[in-house]
């Protein structure tokens, strides 16, 4: 088998609220990629306006490099706890959609260079696999470490 993972890109999004420092957000986000890559990723930067008037910044990026593309693959199967792990088995069918695998974890655990999942204000990961049977992207997700 191959050792490379038939992954199209990752979309990473995250919400820099205004009670929130820009730079802690990017520390947090970029503690969930793999070192070498923290300076080849760019993240778009759009500034909304959230539902009481408080400015909102969205922090957008796109990975799409192949070698990048494992890399954060990998950094996310080899991060993520064992709990975790059996958490995603468990419902990996909800966090999937047309070829996608949507993963959300805690900015703060990620700030602490800890990563875990949480659904409240979280940083998203969009993992577009270039197959879209459920199952076979199941099976790519365990066989490269993301699910036990």
């Amino acid at each position: 088998m191959s050792s490379k993972i038939p992954i199209g890109y990752i979309d990473i999004r995250v919400f820099a609220h205004a009670t929130e420092e820009l730079n802690k957000i990017l520390n947090a986000v970029h503690n969930t990629l793999p070192t070498e890559l923290v300076d080849t990723i760019t993240f778009k930067k759009t500034s909304l306006t959230g539902h009481h008037g408080n400015p909102i910044i969205l922090l957008e990026a796109r990975v799409k490099e192949k070698n990048a593309v494992q890399a954060v693959f990998k950094k996310l199967a080899s991060s993520l706890s064992p709990l975790d792990k059996e958490l995603l088995r468990n419902e990996i069918r909800q966090h999937l959609d047309r070829g996608n695998l949507y993963i959300r974890l805690d900015k703060q655990s990620a700030y602490l260079n800890e990563v875990k999942f949480c659904t409240i204000d979280p940083i998203h990961f969009r993992i577009h696999f270039q197959k879209h049977n459920p199952e076979e992207i199941i099976e790519i997700c365990r066989k490269f470490g993301l699910l036990p």
